[in-house]
């Protein structure tokens, strides 16, 4: 079972979202929160699997909740979803920098956000397949980041685990990278675990801000991201 705990302060929201989660029959959502520093209280006491998070909140915002619950030194360590409304927004980029494992639109079609939960809790991450490349490359533009690995990609990856970040970069689910390598979903799945470690990171979308930050992506310009 999935425990999940539900913050956002528009009551309408927080009760779609949680009529849709418990609706799955291997969904629970545990808690409901309106503000920020509410979401955090809960998920120390309440030790959800998943925390979905507004952004912009009263009080602690979500990404000051997603700071505190994906630190490593953070007891319980919950993974974070990310919904909101906005898709280019400075506080996106924050939460991405705050370790949060997904990321998605508000208006998604109601079971990609019920997928996405599944997908975060078991530390894959996600993020819109549709504003991947949008929104990470304008995190790095705006962020003026520099490489954060003193060894290349080369010295650190495979090569098919290089080609597998370079999918995970373009949006691919496992399956969709299975197709295009022409190789069983286990197989993908078995590389992934063995690349994230190497990378320093524990989610798919983390590694896909890594490949930005380390410019094994090409990264347009911030027009062309638009």
């Amino acid at each position: 079972m999935i425990r999940v705990l539900i913050a956002d302060d528009q009551p309408l929201v927080r009760a779609g979202l949680a009529a849709l989660l418990a609706a799955e029959p291997d969904i629970e959502v545990v808690g409901v929160a309106q503000h920020g520093t509410q979401a955090l209280a809960l998920a120390r006491e309440l030790a959800p699997d998943v925390a979905c998070l507004d952004i912009r909140m009263p009080g602690r915002s979500g990404i000051d909740v997603a700071r505190e619950l994906c630190a490593p030194q953070a007891d319980p360590q919950v993974q974070v979803l990310v919904l909101t409304t906005f898709d280019l927004d400075d506080y996106v980029f924050g939460a991405l920098e705050a370790g949060a494992s997904g990321f998605l639109l508000k208006d998604s079609e109601p079971e990609d956000i019920v997928h996405a939960v599944r997908q975060v809790a078991v530390g894959r991450g996600t993020i819109d397949q549709t504003l991947t490349r949008r929104i990470l490359s304008e995190f790095v533009h705006r962020r003026r980041l520099q490489p954060v690995a003193g060894r290349r990609v080369e010295e650190l990856l495979t090569a098919r685990e290089h080609e597998i970040l370079l999918l995970l970069a373009e949006g691919m689910s496992n399956d969709d990278i299975a197709r295009n390598l022409v190789v069983e979903v286990s197989t993908v799945k078995s590389h992934l675990a063995r690349m994230l470690p190497k990378l320093g990171v524990t989610s798919r979308l983390q590694a896909v801000v890594w490949a930005y930050q380390n410019r094994v992506v090409a990264v347009p310009g911030p027009d062309s991201a638009r």
